[in-house]
Order: C-alpha cells, then sequence, then structure tokens
C-alpha cells in the first residue's frame, strides 16, 4: 500500500519550458549583477566560496562569472550553483516577474492526495529553497502546505540510488511503500532499483519511451493503491 508520494518537478509537476524558457534565461541575465551586488553578503559569499571550491581553483568574481554562465547553458547539476539561481529566481517571484507553473491536473491530484491523508514529498535537483518559491508563488496560489518536506541534491543526485534510500529512511517510510512520479527514465530506473515504485509522466506531446515503467499522460493517469484518480469532466477541457 502507498503511504507516500515524492514526485520530481521539472517536466513532471511543472513544464519543462517554463524552467527552460522563463526560469534559466532569467537566471542567466541577472547572474553577474546578482553577483556584483551580493556577492559580500554571508549566504551569498558562502555559495560563491562553494562553487570556487568544485571548479577546483581560485577565480575572481569576473572569471566566477564566466564559469557559472557556462555551467547554466548545459544545466550542470552543481548544488551551489542551483542555490545561488534559487535566490536569484525569489527575486524574480517576489516582484512578481513570474509566477510558478504547475499543471492543472498536479494540482488537482495533489490536493486531492493530501486531503486523503497522503504524504506528499518533492525530490529535485533545483534548490529546496527554489522549489518552494515556485510552489509558494503558483499560478495556483501557495502549493507549500500540501507537501510535508522537500529534498534536492544533497542527498545525492537523482540517477543514484543511494539518494533514494536516503530519503526513504529520512521520512522514514518503507521504500516499496513510496510511489516515485519523474518523466526521466534514468531517475526512475534508479528509484526503481531502491525498491520505490514508480510511475514516468509523459505528457502526451512528449514521445520518449517510459524505459519499462508504468506511465500516465497526466496526474488523472497515476494510480495510487489500484485506483487512477478521478478526472473531474471541466478538466477534460481546462488548460494549464
Amino acid at each position: 500500500m502507498i503511504q507516500a508520494i515524492l514526485t520530481d518537478i521539472e517536466g513532471t509537476l511543472s513544464s519543462l519550458s517554463f524552467t527552460r524558457e522563463v526560469l534559466f534565461p532569467y537566471a542567466a541575465r541577472r547572474l553577474p549583477d546578482f553577483v556584483r551586488e551580493n556577492g559580500r553578503e554571508p549566504e551569498v559569499k558562502r555559495l560563491l566560496a562553494d562553487v570556487r571550491a568544485y571548479a577546483g581553483r581560485s577565480l575572481d568574481d569576473e572569471a566566477l562569472i564566466e564559469r557559472m554562465l557556462a555551467w547554466m547553458e548545459v544545466d550542470q547539476k552543481i548544488t551551489p550553483l542551483k542555490a545561488l539561481q534559487g535566490l536569484i529566481w525569489e527575486e524574480g517571484f517576489g516582484r512578481g516577474d513570474f509566477t510558478g507553473h504547475v499543471h492543472a491536473d498536479a494540482v488537482d491530484c495533489l490536493r486531492r492526495w493530501h486531503d486523503s491523508g497522503m504524504a506528499l514529498y518533492v525530490f529535485s535537483s533545483g534548490s529546496v529553497h527554489t522549489q518552494q518559491m515556485l510552489l509558494g508563488h503558483s499560478q495556483a496560489g501557495d502549493l507549500r502546505p500540501l507537501f510535508t518536506d522537500h529534498f534536492d541534491t544533497r542527498v545525492g543526485g537523482k540517477k543514484q540510488i543511494a539518494a533514494y534510500k536516503t530519503i526513504a529512511e529520512r521520512i522514514a517510510i518503507p521504500p516499496g511503500r513510496i510511489l516515485f512520479l519523474s518523466d526521466t527514465v534514468d531517475e526512475l530506473d534508479a528509484a526503481g532499483s531502491a525498491g520505490l515504485r514508480t510511475t514516468c509522466i509523459r505528457r502526451a506531446d512528449d514521445p520518449r519511451d517510459a524505459g519499462g515503467h508504468p506511465c500516465a499522460t497526466d496526474f488523472y493517469g497515476v494510480e495510487v493503491n489500484g485506483d487512477p484518480s478521478v478526472r473531474p469532466v471541466e478538466a477534460d477541457h481546462a488548460g494549464d
């Protein structure tokens, strides 16, 4: 019996286009001035030091900015860099430059699962802070109260089996009673190898193979304890 649902954000709760066409470009545009303006702030200073340590050699601020922009261009999964991006996005959310995109079907099902007593968790390569900003400033309102806890790459990479074992230990639920939702087969493979149940979210316009995992085209198709969520009539015509 499933007791908890662990979900990815990008490509699962939220559209890939929102991350790639809104969040990433915003962070890239803002990063140079953000570092110059806030580099002496304790939190930013600590994160910059961590990024320098990752780079493996001493870099001045301008060289470090160029290195970070190059990493961001290829979406390098570097934890302190993701945390810096989160601080930049927090500014954007706070200014009302954008709101977090979450699929309407995901919002509906998350609320139903939460109301039924299901524990909900997030595991994303974006920092916990970024996750909370996106969910707290979503187009559907503040979704943070729906979730029990959040995890990022501090527990391990999303393609690493050990990360999912760590999450199961931290939430104190047997792996076989946790359902992991993602659009990425390598992540689902890792979760499955750790003993978690899995479902691949494949939107109708996504032709990728599900890698043998149970598959749903939206959250209404996710089976929890044998039953898919009930799709309301109006959802068939509701846009995201």
